[in-house]
């Protein structure tokens, strides 16, 4: 006699975010990944899915002010949360210091990495206002960048510093 497996119902689970200043409600499925909820219930695709194992850092978002792999989160634990992604950096029509200071160091080359790396960048720059090199590149140890040998990055970080504190970035 043949047995037949069912699987069991899903029951959906209530969150509510706040991304880049706006209040979102859904219902979730218990499993689904926070990356996947941005980028396919919110249309947020500027948090790239790169390895679903948090390796590479393409999904870094900032999450209650901690840069976080938003692959190692399910949506519903993020429920009541303050999240930003790559998409609410820019104000009014004016890029944030740090996007400007990757398009002015090249701090980009095929972009896959970047909105995590910007993120990262972020959080270096909360902690550290003035960081040095060494500062830098221990903060983006876990964002994992294939094209631009890290210096333009690092570049990118320092620009952005030196923007934010209100001195020219030239």
């Amino acid at each position: 006699m043949a047995t037949h497996h069912t699987t069991p119902e899903v029951t959906p689970v209530p969150i509510t975010v706040t991304v880049n200043g706006l209040t979102h409600r859904h219902a979730v499925e218990p499993r689904t990944l926070l990356v996947y909820y941005l980028r396919e219930t919110l249309g947020l695709t500027g948090t790239h899915i790169g390895c679903d194992t948090t390796s590479c850092g393409t999904c870094t978002v900032i999450i209650n002010g901690l840069a976080v792999k938003s692959c190692t989160i399910l949506a519903a634990q993020a429920d009541g949360a303050d999240i930003l992604t790559v998409e609410g950096l820019a104000r009014d029509g004016q890029l944030h210091p740090i996007q400007e200071g990757f398009w002015q160091e090249h701090g980009l080359q095929c972009g896959f990495c970047t909105p995590g790396m910007m993120l990262t960048a972020l959080q270096i720059l909360q902690r550290h206002p003035d960081p040095s090199d060494k500062e830098i590149r221990h903060g983006l140890e876990g964002n994992l960048c294939r094209c631009t040998g890290y210096q333009q990055i690092v570049a990118a970080v320092q620009y952005a510093a030196r923007k934010m504190a209100g001195n020219s970035p030239d």
